[in-house]
C-alpha cells in the first residue's frame, strides 16, 4: 500500500494534478484542522476510500473493526492513501494520534 501512495504522491507532484485525481473513482475523506471532512460515509463492499492528509501535521488513520482492520501508520501532510473495504458492516475509523478524529464508514 505504501508503494501505491508513493506513486500517487509522485504523480501529483510531477504530473501537475492532485493525488486524489489519480484514484478519482474512489470516494475521498480529507483531514484538515485535525478533523475528518465527514463524520459518516457509505460505500459498497469492495470499494475504496482515499484518505487525504490536507493538514499540516501527520495523522495515523486506522480501524480495528472486524473484517475491515487497517492501520495506515504515520501519514505525512500532502499524502493520499486508499483503503479498500471488503466486508459489509459498520467500520469505526480513528486517528491514533488525535483522539477527537472519529468517523464511521458503512459498508453495504
Amino acid at each position: 500500500m505504501k508503494r501505491f501512495s508513493t506513486f500517487c504522491y509522485a504523480f501529483a507532484v510531477f504530473g501537475g494534478v492532485s493525488a486524489v485525481a489519480a484514484v478519482a473513482a474512489d470516494q475521498s475523506v480529507h483531514q484538515k484542522g485535525r478533523v475528518f471532512s465527514v463524520e459518516a460515509l457509505k460505500v459498497k463492499t469492495g470499494e475504496a476510500v482515499v484518505f487525504v492528509n490536507d493538514d499540516t501535521v501527520p495523522h495515523n488513520v486506522m480501524s480495528t473493526s472486524a473484517g475491515n482492520e487497517f492501520n495506515l501508520g504515520s501519514v505525512a501532510p500532502g499524502t493520499a492513501m486508499p483503503v479498500k473495504f471488503d466486508k459489509a458492516g459498520s467500520v469505526q475509523v480513528i486517528c491514533a494520534i488525535h483522539p477527537r478524529m472519529k468517523m464511521t464508514v458503512t459498508v453495504d
